[in-house]
């Protein structure tokens, strides 16, 4: 894409391109709806079990590096403001083959992801309508974000922002609940006692030693996926030199209010031993507070966050193969916009796929096991995207020195952060290799690169490259 040809010099047919319509209002709500994972409502229970109160660490720590990683990621976009996503700097920046691998990875990630949401969004469905077949909710799920996905860009802004509002009120109002039952001294059924010192009493903060501490991560790591999503907002958002910094800086107070007072919330109300593994320690919060319609409740909030995600998937996945198509990397039908400015053939191939979600509910039984090896595959891919951030700044600050002298959102730490981050997510790979469920994930992943490499020898023998992305601001 040429400079001539960026979202600020639109050429004369404006359906040429993709349109900058979201506000600061959708990048803020849209950064937060991806920094608060549906793991954190439904998955926190297990991770507490395994690490008690040292979970606390483990979500900062994982906050903490992702933190570099946007900002790493913030810095790169806002040097060149033709990239409009991570495909375009990777490309750019390490070699097409990162831009084929990067963008057909994370629309990979987020498709499995999907796959994963619809399914949660059927089980969920049935607390209402046991009845009711799980396929037509899953079918009806996939049908309402599409059309709301076809209109408008703007349109996604808005039903994210509604979606994200829901989970930033559902964790406020556990953590205001939690610390009115601490004040007030709550008793529950069992004779505890709310207190702050529940988080130490009982063992100390790491009770299942190291060893359950690292255990921690395994989970963990999935509940921020989804982090690097208001990377793929860049060439729609307007004014995105305010908006993305805001909405990147942002991510360490998010961390802090969304996960680590919710988690400091539910473990002084219900000691870490007490917390049941399979169930939402949400929804035990609220019960113990007295509020008999928490079940519901907290259904409604844990359908919607999978809804959130889905729809951040249909999102994503069609910006991705919008670029893909762009660079040659994908069939050209996927850069064909509507008379809206949307990908549409991008939205209705992505959608076919998590249709896919509606036929793992009959193929596989155990829904719990599916859920845990899909989402294990989905981590691991996005670390690997995190990492491909990560090599794409480091090459660079090589190769366009004087843009990082002239940026005025550097990265903190440079490279040495960089490194770093790298060494976590090495380490994280080693942690998922140690259990059996999440080791059959590891070993299955492999595969879906094998696949890239084979496919991209392919491509790359028949592709015809649009314009590199490269404007006087590389210069």
């Amino acid at each position: 894409m040429t400079a001539n040809s960026s979202p600020q010099h639109p050429s004369t047919d404006e359906h040429d391109h993709l349109q900058r319509s979201l506000s600061n209002r959708h990048i803020q709500l849209i950064a937060i709806g991806g920094a608060i994972g549906t793991g954190l409502f439904m998955g926190s229970g297990k991770t507490i079990s395994l690490a008690g109160p040292s979970i606390i660490f483990v979500y900062m720590i994982i906050g903490f590096m992702l933190f570099f990683v946007m900002r790493a990621m913030g810095e790169l976009l806002l040097s060149n403001l033709n990239y409009k996503s991570f495909i375009d700097f990777s490309a750019d920046l390490l070699g097409p083959w990162a831009g084929y691998f990067t963008g057909w990875t994370y629309w990979f990630c987020w498709v499995v992801t999907g796959i994963a949401d619809v399914v949660a969004i059927a089980a969920y469905t049935q607390f209402w309508f046991p009845d009711l077949p799980q396929w037509i909710p899953a079918l009806t799920c996939v049908g309402v974000l599409l059309s709301l996905n076809l209109i408008t860009v703007k349109m996604f802004g808005e039903v994210e922002f509604w979606f994200a509002m829901i989970k930033i009120v559902a964790i406020l109002g556990l953590v205001v609940t939690g610390l009115y039952m601490v004040i007030t001294g709550f008793q529950s059924p069992s004779g505890r006692t709310a207190d702050l010192a529940n988080l130490w009493n009982d063992g100390g903060m790491f009770p299942n030693g190291v060893l359950g501490f690292f255990a921690g991560f395994q989970i963990a790591v999935f509940a921020f996926v989804g982090i690097e999503l208001v990377g793929t907002t860049a060439a729609e958002a307007k004014n995105p030199e305010r908006t993305l910094p805001r909405a990147i800086n942002s991510i360490p107070i998010r961390i802090i209010v969304f996960y680590v007072l919710a988690l400091i919330a539910i473990m002084a109300v219900t000691p870490w031993r007490d917390v049941v593994p399979g169930k939402s320690p949400f929804v035990e919060l609220f019960v113990l507070a007295g509020l008999p319609a928490a079940a519901s409740i907290i259904n409604f909030v844990v359908l919607t966050s999978a809804a959130s995600s889905a729809n951040s998937g249909v999102f994503s996945t069609s910006r991705m193969l919008f670029g893909l198509s762009q660079e040659g990397d994908a069939p050209k039908a996927f850069e064909k916009l509507s008379s809206r400015s949307v990908p549409a053939n991008g939205l209705y191939f992505s959608c076919a796929c998590l249709l896919l979600g509606a036929v793992l509910i009959y193929l596989i039984p155990d829904v719990v096991e599916a859920f845990t090896l899909v989402t294990t595959v989905s981590a691991v891919l996005f670390m690997f995207v995190w990492t491909l951030i990560l090599l794409s700044y480091l090459s660079y600050r090589k190769q366009r020195a004087a843009l990082h002298q002239a940026s005025n959102y550097k990265m903190p730490g440079g490279r040495f952060m960089c490194y770093v981050c790298l060494v976590f997510f090495a380490g994280i790979l080693v942690l998922l290799s140690l259990e059996d469920d999440t080791r059959a994930a590891l070993l299955v992943t492999p595969i879906w690169f094998v696949l890239l490499a084979v496919t991209y020898q392919f491509v790359r023998s028949k592709r015809h490259p649009r314009n590199a992305i490269n404007s006087t601001q590389n210069d």
